[in-house]
This record gives structure tokens, sequence and C-alpha cells, in this order.
């Protein structure tokens, strides 16, 4: 096998073991029946790791380019396990659960998530989108491999004995796939490749560090776009099956499999956009995915039949992945792929913003209201506005480049 694709490879499976965090749902009843915790405390323990992921994602970043990526990945893979190793120990101490699983397992999270990131944008700049779509794809997928694992565990051993089994599993696995993270040599690149004309000009003409990236308007439009695009999809997630069941009038049971169904659009949307972002560039890419939400935001409150519901939240779910697996080739183009690591990984704290924000918009229009269909249509119009900013950003230049364009044209 080629190298570089042994390492695309490690880290897919190294996302995937991560990605397990979102199979929490799994852990949310028996934690609540056991210990008597509402499901509102037991659901903290995930935002305090996915909010702790966005601010380790930028830490682990800048000790990359330190450091580089192995030690980072292996850094990350064994606080991921020791976490939730050590949320074993979480018995009627839901301040353990908080600092074990949340505190703990989230930093490795971050640490460990960013590292396939920065890696493979240097590996394939013949395929930025591709690839990253591909390596964030891992972690879409990992609720896929462990929640039904994870739930006949839980039957048969009890819940907190499944926090020890899986923190062993999760060690292994990221050691065995941190150890393969390496970058290329200085300014690699593919034998016989050479970027069209096309390409080049929606890529940036240098390497730019972190503080010059943060001075430029591009970054945070960027921000703004997987703020915007995260906060649509997130907000689905949150009341998905409540939302199943009073759309489709479906039982319980049926909502669950109609969300498993839904969930695999996450996984499948970071590797298709992230695709279609190698064909028609990233923005483009974005604008789309944001014009297609707003009708489906739109239509989705006026719909009963029980497949429809989930074709349409499957799409919706495909477009909040897209952001994802989008993004990375994105900040790669617009900022190079040397300093890919911090600058990305401090665009993720737009990912602990938004799942503020959108499940929120939904939770308070819905308490308001009592119906879903407000909070939809918002979030459909704010979709529909944000389509604008997509079409109107462009790489930074160099001072003085545009001088030369100009001369050559």
């Amino acid at each position: 096998m080629n190298r570089r694709w042994a390492i695309a490879a490690a880290g897919f499976l190294l996302q995937v073991a991560l990605g397990a965090v979102y199979a929490w749902s799994v852990f949310r009843n028996p934690l609540s029946k056991q210990y008597g915790w509402s499901i509102a405390e037991v659901t903290v323990t995930f935002t305090i790791s996915i909010c702790v992921l966005g601010v380790a994602s930028f830490f682990g970043g800048l000790w990359l380019n330190r450091q580089g990526p192995r030690v980072v990945a292996l850094t990350g893979g064994f606080l991921y396990g020791l976490g939730v190793f050590l949320a074993s120990f979480s018995a009627n101490k839901l301040w353990w659960l908080y600092l074990s699983y949340g505190v703990i397992g989230g930093v490795g999270l971050g640490f460990g998530y960013i590292v396939p990131v920065a890696v493979l944008v240097k590996w394939f700049p013949d395929r930025r989108g591709l690839i990253t779509g591909i390596a964030v794809g891992g972690f879409g997928a990992g609720a896929l491999v462990t929640a039904p694992v994870a739930t006949r565990l839980i039957q048969s051993v009890g819940v907190l004995r499944t926090f020890a089994y899986l923190g062993i599993a999760y060690l292994i696995v990221t050691m065995i796939t941190g150890w393969f993270m390496q970058n290329p040599p200085a300014d690699w690149r593919p034998a016989g490749w050479v970027p069209s004309a096309a390409l080049t000009s929606q890529r940036a003409a240098k390497d730019y560090t972190l503080s010059e990236a943060l001075c430029t308007w591009q970054w945070w439009a960027q921000w703004t776009l997987l703020f915007l695009n995260t906060c649509a999809g997130i907000s689905v997630i949150s009341q998905e099956a409540p939302m199943f069941e009073r759309f489709a009038g479906v039982t319980a049971v049926v909502a669950a499999g109609m969300v498993g169904i839904a969930s695999i659009g996450n996984a499948a949307g970071r590797i298709f956009w992230a695709w279609v972002s190698d064909t028609i560039t990233r923005r483009w890419t974005f604008a789309v995915m944001f014009a297609l939400q707003f009708f489906l935001f739109w239509l989705l409150p006026s719909l009963t039949a029980t497949a429809i519901v989930t074709v349409v939240s499957f799409i919706i779910l495909m477009c909040y992945g897209g952001g994802f697996g989008t993004m990375p080739a994105f900040a790669a183009d617009y900022f190079g792929s040397r300093n890919v690591g911090p600058i990305y990984g401090l665009m993720l704290t737009a990912w602990g913003a938004a799942s503020a924000f959108g499940p929120l918009l939904i939770a308070y229009t819905l308490k308001g209201t009592g119906k879903y269909v407000t909070g939809l249509h918002i979030m459909g119009i704010i979709m529909a506005v944000s389509t604008i900013l997509p079409i109107l950003i462009s790489p930074p230049r160099v001072k003085g480049e545009s001088k030369e364009f100009a001369k050559a044209a």
C-alpha cells in the first residue's frame, strides 16, 4: 500500500475510536436510572467533552507544530482512553463523571482529532477535500460502531464496567493508529502532480502563521461559516427523537431507529461534500449546503410521512457533517498547510459555540410556542441569509500579489 494511504487509513481508524463520543446517548438513560441523575445532568457530560474538544484542538495544533503529530496523537489517545476508563469509578459521583469523561476525555479528543486533519492535508495536496472528508468521516462513523457494542455491554455487565472495557479498547486502538501519524518532508507533493490554474487561484500564495491568519477577515469568515453550519445541524440533532415522534406520530422505538438512519448522514456527508468541494470549490460547496438547508428547514415542520421525515433529516445531517469535512481543506487552501493545525484547531471553537446556540434556539422557541415550526423556520431564514457569505469570500492575498496578477494579465 502507498505510504500516504496507509497513514490515511490509520487516521480514519483513529477518528473512528475518537468519534465514539457521539454514542453518548446510549449511556444517558442507564446512568439516569441507576443513580437518579436527571437527563439534563447526564447530558452535561457530553456538552463538557465537546466544548473541551474545541479548546484542546487549538492547543493540540500548536503542540503539533513544535513536537510533531505522533506525540500529540499518542497523548490524545491516552487521555481519551484514560478519561473513559476513569468514568467507570463515577458511581454516585456526578462530578467525577464530568471530570473524567468530560474534561480528561475531552482534552484527549481535542488532541487526537486535530492530528489526522493536519497531517493528511500535507500528504494529499492533490485531494485535500476528499482526504479531510475521509479523516473526519471516521469521527462521524464512530457512533455507528460503538453504539451497538456499548448497548450490549451495558445490558450484560452494567454501565460502569462498560466504561472500563471501552476505555481500554480506545486506548489500544488510538495507541496503534497514533503511531502512524507523521508529516511528509517539507514541500512534498505527489510525483508528477502540478496544480491547475483554477486550483491555484483558490489557494493562498504562502503559508500563514496563526497570528497572520487571525489578522485576515477570511479566517473570521471561515469561523462564522463553520459556526452557522454547525448551528443548523446540531439544532436538529439535539431534538431528533422527540421531533420525529411529533412530526411522524411514531413510537419512541421507531423514532430511535429513525435517529440511527439519519445519523449515517453525518458520516456520509463529511466524505460526500468534501469530495464535491474538490470539484466546485469549498466556498460554493458551503453556498449549496446553506441554500439546501434553507429549503429543508422550511419544509421539515410540514412533513408527516416517516420515510420523508427521515430522508430530510438525513440530508440535513449530511450538510452538518459536510461542514466538518470541507472546512479543514478550506483553511489549508486559504492559509497554507504548514500551520493548519493551530489555525483550524482554533477555528473549532465555533463547534462549541454552535453547540450552545443551535439547541438553545430550538429549545426556547419550543418552550414559548409549544411547536417546532418557529425554531426551524428561524433556522431556515438564518441559512438563507448565510448563503451570501461563502459567495463573497476569497483567498487572502499577500501584499503586492494583486499587482503581480494584474501585470500578468
